[in-house]
């Protein structure tokens, strides 16, 4: 029985991340992806539930959204199976975070940063370089000097995080390489290098969770779970699908190719051509 959490389950990826207990852990995260961008000394969490801008409109839900102490907005996505429009997704729930800056009355179009990041437990293929993060920004096409650090989509594809515990060289690598191998430690590595690692060790024990986490624990895994059985149910569906749909093109491409040479035989003994028409 594993000893921590899986982080990326849906409960257990806001249990780590989105309570206000854990709120340094986040914190930390944070100030590691963007060391020596800036720092955030405090975040405050926003209702994560964004209704749409008409009756009709799509409700956005994100798995986690808070505002900096600067006034930075930040959305943290966690994505276990690929989605074919992913990448719009994530353009579409930054641009959510902006809109809602609108202000009625005079204004000025004043707008503070929307930086979206993204776990991705798999390679999505819009993103042309095979590497483990990702940063997009706006900027100049010729040049490629960002225009405005007011839209920035990170996308941390996990399967390419492929470093060992001795080979993580700072807390960054440190938290990615935690985060992805958690479920099946025995004991929290990097517990002596920083003590963000014992509070997260703390924090995801499945023995210290109470009774109502823990069902709420077992809940998520289940729908992991299925959801994964689904995938791979489908995948193998496509498969048989494309070999049945093979092997039928080509017992056709067959029978096209003997009639062909039936034809062409009938031909060169003389036969009229509508009677050959007629017999092929």
């Amino acid at each position: 029985m594993a000893r921590y959490i899986n982080p990326f389950t849906d409960w257990g990826f806001k249990h780590i991340f989105g309570q206000e207990i854990t709120k340094d852990l986040l914190i930390s995260f944070l100030n590691d992806l963007f060391e020596g961008e800036f720092c955030i000394a405090s975040l405050e969490f926003k209702n994560n539930e964004h209704i749409g801008l008409t009756e009709d409109a799509r409700k956005v839900i994100f798995d986690i959204y808070c505002t900096t102490n600067e006034g930075r907005h930040l959305i943290i996505e966690m994505q276990n199976r690929m989605q074919e429009h992913f990448i719009d997704r994530a353009l579409y729930y930054s641009s959510r975070a902006i809109i809602t800056q609108g202000q009625k009355g005079e204004w000025d179009y004043e707008l503070m940063p929307v930086y979206t990041i993204c776990f991705l437990n798999f390679e999505d293929a819009h993103l042309k370089e095979r590497k483990f993060r990702t940063d997009l920004v706006l900027a100049d096409r010729d040049t490629g000097q960002a225009v405005t650090d007011h839209l920035r989509i990170v996308y941390l594809t996990l399967p390419l995080f492929t470093k060992k515990e001795h080979e993580c060289n700072n807390d960054f690598e440190r938290w990615i390489y935690v985060l992805k191998n958690m479920n099946v430690f025995e004991r929290m590595p990097f517990m002596a290098k920083n003590a963000v690692f014992r509070k997260l060790a703390e924090i995801s024990d499945i023995t210290a969770l109470s009774k109502e986490e823990h069902e709420k624990y077992d809940e998520s895994i289940k729908i992991l779970r299925d959801n994964y059985a689904t995938f791979k149910f489908a995948i193998k569906e496509g498969h048989d699908k494309g070999r049945a749909e093979g092997r039928a093109e080509g017992r056709i491409e067959g029978q096209t190719k003997e009639k062909k040479q039936i034809a062409q035989n009938m031909l060169k003994e003389g036969m009229a051509v509508s009677l050959i028409c007629k017999m092929t």
